[in-house]
């Protein structure tokens, strides 16, 4: 969920500009520069190395944004990001923190803050920030929030709340997939076969096949009783994910039947 970076050529701008500022010969006066702009171009090139792998240099270019503004959320944000790769986690959140107190309106960190929280399976802290981020009207990614919202909330048992937050996300993202998967299960534990085979129809249509929907297609297949097609799910299950969760439930299953 990294913004979108500058091009190249901005930073060959930046460089030449500040070679430029050290040259004291014959010029009448040093050419002004632009220091949000300067910053700005840090934070883009700190991002794009993020993305890239270059951490070290993404470390550079943050604590160089920070030199120039202190308190530049987008600079925190991107310092948040490259400790929590580097699993320095407790400096991770600090910068969270600071992306968020500078501007609390920053939907992007506080979606990612979320996306941090729930890996530290601090699940009611990350709704909080998942449910903000996805009030945001503004956000361009408020799908994601709002699907991220409802991952979190099935995790805390909030089964009505998962539902109602995933069909929110795809009257945003009508292919979403983790929406679409995520329904087509709750209608499947609920009894709405018919509901979830649409809802895993759709998402196979746009989506990779992955255990969690293989299996469900068994299953849904299954009952069904849709022998051909059950075959189909079962098979690529057991030679795409053959040592998967997914793959002991279906030899249990195969198992128990037998």
């Amino acid at each position: 969920m990294l913004a979108k970076l500058f091009s190249p050529f901005l930073a060959g701008l930046l460089l030449s500009v500040l070679l430029g500022g050290c040259v004291t010969t014959g010029m009448p006066q040093r050419q002004e520069i632009d220091l949000d702009k300067a910053l700005q171009t840090h934070v883009q090139l700190g991002l794009r190395y993020l993305q890239n792998g270059g951490r070290e240099a993404a470390r550079r270019h943050f604590l160089e944004a920070l030199k120039l503004g202190k308190r530049n959320p987008q600079a925190h944000h991107g310092l948040a990001l490259l400790y929590q790769m580097d699993g320095e986690l407790d400096v991770a959140e600090s910068h969270f923190k600071k992306a968020l107190r500078y501007d609390s309106d920053f939907s992007m960190a506080r979606t990612n803050y979320g996306a941090f929280l729930y890996q530290q399976e601090r699940y009611a802290d990350a709704l909080e920030q998942f449910e903000r981020a996805s009030e945001d009207l503004t956000y361009g990614r408020r799908s994601y929030a709002l699907a991220n919202y409802g991952r979190t909330a099935l995790k805390l048992g909030k089964v009505e709340a998962a539902e109602k937050a995933y069909t929110r996300a795809l009257a945003l993202n009508a292919n979403l997939p983790q929406a679409l998967l995520e329904l087509a299960e709750l209608k499947f534990d609920a009894g709405e076969y018919s509901q979830a085979k649409r809802y895993l129809d759709r998402f196979a249509e746009g989506s990779r096949q992955v255990p969690q929907s293989l299996w469900l297609g068994i299953r849904i297949e299954k009952i069904f009783g849709n022998r051909d097609k059950e075959r189909s799910y079962a098979l690529a299950l057991k030679n795409l994910y053959p040592y998967s969760a997914e793959a002991l439930k279906y030899k249990e299953m195969m198992a128990h039947d037998g």
